[in-house]
């Protein structure tokens, strides 16, 4: 990591204002060229991303992490909880949509991000952190598993690009809570 005297910052957010909405836009699209995993192959344009991010803070079972350089955004997360009629998964969420703009990389943005998720997470009361991502993106790959992230399958046929079929890996996490029982001794109780 570059010794940094650059302004580093992850934050929730509710609303953005026009010119983080603009900024986290470039930034999302700068991601989708490199092929950051959004899910995307070609930029939206801000039209587009701004109509996405809008619904985004529109969800309930949704937050959105921004990743911020300078105070800018160049990045961001999404948090996603289990509706509530889905007891049986309440202890679980989702981080998704993870990514940082290729211009703001190597700064250690990507790995506030994903911590700030799983401490939200884990105040929410969830226990388990899940996630997946494509087997192209190495970068990501090697943060989540250096962040403790597991891998528990992959998917052959999980996306197709440029008219190629690409495998994505299953992650997930185990989050202690604050207070409380550590999640790994919940699993020597199972039957």
């Amino acid at each position: 990591m570059k010794q940094d005297t650059h302004s580093l910052s992850v934050e929730r957010v509710t609303a953005l204002d026009e010119a983080d909405m603009a900024d986290l836009c470039e930034a999302t699209d700068a991601a989708i060229i490199e092929g950051g995993g959004f899910g995307w192959l070609a930029p939206q344009g801000r039209e587009a991303l701004t109509r996405h991010f809008s619904g985004v803070l529109l969800v309930p079972e949704r937050e959105l992490f921004v990743a911020r350089l300078d105070g800018h955004p160049v990045g961001s997360a999404q948090l996603l909880r289990p509706a509530r009629n889905n007891e049986a998964q309440a202890w679980a969420a989702q981080l998704t949509h993870a990514y940082i703009a290729p211009y703001a990389r190597g700064h250690g943005l990507a790995g506030m991000l994903v911590r700030r998720a799983e401490e939200r997470a884990a105040a929410l009361g969830h226990r388990v952190l899940n996630l997946d991502v494509r087997e192209t993106q190495e970068v990501a790959i090697a943060l989540f598993e250096r962040h403790g992230y597991v891998r528990w399958g992959t998917h052959p046929a999980y996306a197709r690009i440029d008219g190629r079929t690409v495998a994505g890996h299953h992650y997930y996490k185990l989050l202690d809570p604050a207070r409380g029982r550590p999640t790994g001794t919940l699993f020597a109780q199972d039957p």
